[in-house]
């Protein structure tokens, strides 16, 4: 019996080593900055340039820009989730772009050189400096439009109870960040030892901006029912668009006339 208590003890020990581990170390395992830097005219946006905004809490963030082409147009303030840089982003903005539409792509910190280390509320802080930043350059909020994608999902949402816009579009959103990692971690208890949450559902209903809900029905990553979930938690007007087949990946690129036609008809220049 003496082993079996000791083998017991032995596994609740590393078991609790190991959440103590992961608790430590999760900004590893959410934020992934990295991949290519690229300039505009690499990612094919030569229209884009690079700017720099700054935040509350004293950093300078390069992210790239380009207003609308009359100033009566809307412009796409671009929340990118939680891997990559802008530069990945650009090519998705190339129908944006098209269509006269000003765009935004927000740097954040710790990403693509920016200083800094990325977290929720740093995140926020980021993104407040973008929407400052199109602010201070002509944009009334009437004229702009919060676009999120997966992670960056959750900030649009923040964005979106804060500010005046004139709509708010999530591509792959979720209900909170704790219900994502519990699928892939099951094992440990991440809904209490999660610090950067993001929990959509419990503000999604406080946007008072025309929604645009965008989720491709195969994603293995964040599951299409989250968004579904959010969808009849929002107030009205809202919008569903369920891409039959499409992983995670859809981007603005291949749902460009959907998300044209929704500001067309809910957010009209």
């Amino acid at each position: 019996m003496g082993f079996v208590v000791w083998g017991a003890v032995l596994v609740v020990a590393l078991y609790v080593a190991a959440v103590v581990v992961m608790t430590k170390l999760q900004r590893r395992y959410q934020y992934f900055p990295g991949g290519e830097r690229r300039s505009p005219e690499q990612a094919g946006v030569p229209e884009l340039r690079p700017v720099f905004a700054s935040t509350g809490d004293g950093l300078e963030l390069e992210g790239w820009y380009a207003p609308a082409a009359d100033p009566n147009n809307l412009t796409v303030v671009y929340f990118h989730g939680n891997a990559g840089n802008v530069s990945v982003r650009g090519p998705h903005m190339r129908a944006l772009l098209d269509a006269g539409l000003g765009v935004f792509l927000t740097g954040y910190r710790g990403f693509a050189g920016n200083p800094g280390s990325p977290s929720e509320e740093g995140f926020y802080l980021d993104a407040r400096a973008a929407l400052n930043f199109v602010a201070a350059d002509g944009v009334a909020p009437n004229k702009t439009v919060l676009f999120g994608e997966s992670m960056g999902t959750g900030v649009a949402v923040q964005m979106g109870i804060e500010r005046d816009v004139a709509a708010v579009i999530l591509n792959a959103p979720f209900t909170s960040m704790p219900d994502v990692a519990a699928i892939r971690y099951w094992m440990f208890p991440v809904r209490r030892t999660m610090w950067d949450r993001y929990d959509s559902l419990s503000k999604i209903a406080d946007i008072n901006a025309p929604l645009l809900v965008m989720h491709g029905t195969a994603d293995q990553t964040i599951p299409v029912e989250m968004s579904r979930t959010l969808l009849a938690a929002a107030s009205e007007p809202k919008v569903g668009l369920f891409i039959e087949n499409a992983d995670h990946d859809i981007f603005a690129g291949r749902c460009a006339p959907e998300i044209l036609a929704f500001l067309a008809e809910h957010a009209p220049d």
